[in-house]
């Protein structure tokens, strides 16, 4: 046997052994099926404005990314695309929903959106927190 210790290991490296985890993990879960989805905004020039990227899993809709131009924050945009993702993740059956985000991010607002912390990773990555919340939908 050879270890090898790589400081700077390939994407295609990283990206097999993700592969070999995803392999691993279907053959034991009841769920078969992880859907994604996603919301955009755009602008009349069609410029993406606002958004999210999210999956769906069984009954869970793991949200992984929303995000507003700064210019367009504080007009209620983020709570469209959330409540939009929502809405699907429903249609699909999902009845929860997951995140993270980190301290200086968005935790005030998706606490205004009934969310709740659950477990709040101290810190993280130094002085910092990330904090995984849920909400049912």
């Amino acid at each position: 046997m050879q270890f090898e210790v790589i400081d700077s290991p390939s994407e295609e490296l990283v990206s097999w052994l993700e592969q070999k985890i995803d392999d691993y993990n279907w053959q034991h879960w009841e769920v078969k099926q992880r859907l994604p989805l996603a919301v955009t905004v755009r602008d009349d020039a069609g410029e993406v404005i606002a958004g999210a990227a999210a999956r769906t899993f069984g009954r869970w809709l793991l949200l992984d990314t929303l995000w507003v131009s700064p210019d367009y924050r504080g007009q209620d945009l983020g709570s469209k695309v959330l409540a939009s993702l929502e809405a699907k993740a429903r249609e699909r059956g999902c009845v929860e929903v997951l995140l993270d985000t980190l301290d200086f991010q968005a935790q005030p607002f998706y606490l205004r959106h009934g969310y709740q912390v659950v477990w709040t990773q101290q810190a993280y990555p130094q002085t910092g927190c990330k904090f995984f919340m849920t909400k049912q939908l």
